[in-house]
């Protein structure tokens, strides 16, 4: 049967083509390099958005784009996440084929992709989106699917070898994922890219003078709200949660001409700074509570969750590559180009 003219026309873009747009030149994927690890692991968040471009573009079989993603380092895919609201793929769980079961890889991958700009899947993404700038990801039924997901995988395989990876939105699903098995005292490996932090854009400040000041006065009345706080009981479990998941070293990768992940950098440098200065106890109030979150509370409209976006420990990789705009800068495709000039530090939370 002939296909209608509209039937048959599809939108493809060459950004969806691994045979185009994919890190060709890893021939073999050799575990032990960071890079290496790095680039397969966004190209498994790449396959998690393309699964739900083929669903709406009802890409079947052969023409399906996503399977090229995975396949090429050797994955199987086992199961696609599904929101119940708009039936969208917002993940998928990925599996390493038996025979190459070796020492640095994962056995499991599980990968979120972030907001897609598509007729059948934005309007319940931008409002995920939204639900994030108001800290209450955790509350929406997609971050229950997902957790139960990981909790599953983790039960069966006993934890070991699993990585989360995310992109943007999905990386804060990777992150609340995360950050709630760490709670239980299991520690997943994740890749994190382009992680949102909601926050007035200091990093983007060029005067470094003006930029150290606003930081510091940022975290004194931080530290102050957050006492106060404490005095009130609001919430005086949220240090002992944050000291908790400390082990939990998750591997982000930021840009800094992306204003949604970029002050990451400055997050993380700014409390190595106020320890040196020696007023390290006003960070490590400043650096577990939101500025704008401790304002809410003063008003009594705060959540009851500390902000996901906070992190006590990281392994921040920041692309200092020429990138053209703001789209490139926020784009998951850099994260596999072999020529990266990676600025590479941990943080560990005392």
């Amino acid at each position: 049967m002939a296909l209608s003219t509209e039937q048959s026309i599809t939108v493809v873009s060459e950004r969806d083509v691994f045979s185009i747009s994919g890190p060709r030149y890893l021939t073999s994927v050799d575990w032990k390099f960071p890079h290496q690890r790095r680039a397969v692991a966004a190209c498994l968040v790449q396959a998690a958005y393309i699964l739900d471009c083929d669903r709406q573009e009802n890409r079947r079989g052969p023409n399906a784009l996503a399977p090229a993603w995975w396949q090429f380092c050797h994955f199987d895919l086992i199961r696609t996440l599904v929101d119940d609201a708009d039936c969208s793929i917002f993940g998928a769980i990925f599996e390493l084929k038996p025979p190459f079961l070796i020492q640095n890889a994962p056995r499991f991958v599980i990968a979120f992709r972030g907001t897609l700009t598509r007729r059948d899947s934005v309007a319940r993404d931008l409002t995920l989106d939204f639900h994030l700038i108001q800290n209450s990801l955790h509350r929406s039924s997609r971050s229950e699917i997902a957790i139960q997901a990981v909790r599953n995988i983790v039960s069966a395989s006993g934890g070991s070898n699993i990585w989360l990876a995310g992109h943007s939105l999905g990386s804060a699903m990777a992150t609340f994922c995360g950050k709630n098995m760490a709670k239980c005292g299991v520690l997943l490996e994740a890749f994190l890219f382009n992680p949102p932090f909601f926050s007035a854009p200091i990093e983007r400040i060029n005067n470094q003078k003006v930029k150290h000041g606003l930081r510091i006065a940022g975290s004194v009345i931080t530290a102050g709200l957050s006492i106060a706080r404490k005095l009130k009981q609001e919430r005086p479990v949220i240090e002992d949660s944050f000291a908790v998941i400390s082990s939990w070293v998750p591997c982000l990768f930021v840009n800094p001409n992306d204003h949604i992940c970029s002050e990451y950098i400055g997050y993380f440098e700014h409390r190595k700074n106020m320890e040196n200065l020696g007023v390290g106890i006003i960070e490590k109030l400043a650096t577990q509570n939101s500025l704008g979150d401790g304002f809410l509370s003063a008003i009594g409209r705060g959540s009851e969750s500390d902000p996901l976006h906070l992190l006590p420990s990281a392994i921040l990789s920041i692309n200092l590559s020429p990138c053209p705009d703001f789209k490139a800068a926020h784009g998951l495709h850099q994260w596999w180009q072999p020529d990266l000039h990676l600025q590479t530090r941990q943080y560990m939370y005392n």
